[in-house]
């Protein structure tokens, strides 16, 4: 483990969970929840964008987990990389396991799931029930989900970028069978990977924003019937 002159901490784990996972831990001086990652198929816990992402948590004072699923020889099993069932039971084992450790104990946790990876932490919300403080997903794909969407208790936010079409109309149709406090906002402009200039920088801030409103239990109040919030990329500075 290795701690900054900001007090921020950072150690890899070996998590036993299944038949052992690894993580990187980052938790910052005074937390106020930590946030679990879940990636797509095709990445892992080194994700350029998920790190973008963890280090805008960071600097608002959450602690992340990033995290592997599967070990490397599973993930040659594409069966397994969409076995959504699965990666949602190991992200919830995870979760208990990690809040036992002196780092992270007591602090309340959080999901932020990319592409099939938010499928993964919509399952593992289900399980933990009211327990799991938010829930933030990345051009997910909750459809995946969708037998559990129903069973979702933290509030929810899915960024989709507004021309990642397909994408788009399965995260509507999802929103519509969530009944947990949910906002679905499209990033104007943006594709399923979010490359485009200030693209990325608004998905960290949407979720940095959410993630502290719910972590510290002050969410914004819900607009009555509202559905797709548009929004722009990040201005250049």
């Amino acid at each position: 483990m290795t701690t900054d002159d900001h007090g921020t901490s950072r150690v890899g784990l070996a998590i036993p969970v299944g038949p052992g996972l690894v993580g990187d831990l980052v938790v910052p001086r005074d937390p106020i929840g930590v946030t679990l990652f879940a990636h797509g198929s095709g990445s892992s816990r080194f994700s350029p964008r998920n790190r973008f992402v963890a280090a805008e948590l960071n600097r608002r004072g959450i602690g992340t987990l990033l995290c592997d699923l599967l070990t490397p020889a599973e993930e040659t099993d594409r069966a397994n990389v969409f076995d959504i069932e699965l990666l949602g039971e190991r992200l919830a084992e995870t979760t208990s396991w990690l809040l036992e450790r002196p780092d992270a104990a007591g602090l309340p946790p959080a999901y932020f799931g990319a592409s099939t990876g938010a499928a993964a932490a919509l399952v593992a919300a289900a399980r933990r029930g009211s327990g799991l403080r938010a829930v933030v997903s990345r051009g997910g794909r909750p459809d995946l989900a969708a037998a559990r969407l129903g069973a979702v208790d933290a509030p929810t936010l899915l960024i989709v970028g507004g021309d990642d079409i397909a994408v788009l109309e399965l995260n509507r149709r999802a929103y519509e069978r969530l009944t947990c406090p949910r906002r679905l906002v499209v990033v104007r402009g943006a594709t399923h990977l979010f490359e485009e200039p200030g693209a990325l920088e608004r998905v960290a801030e949407l979720a940095g924003d959410w993630l502290v409103e719910h972590l510290r239990g002050r969410p914004a109040p819900e607009a009555p019937g509202a559905t797709d919030v548009v929004v722009d990329p990040v201005a250049a500075r």
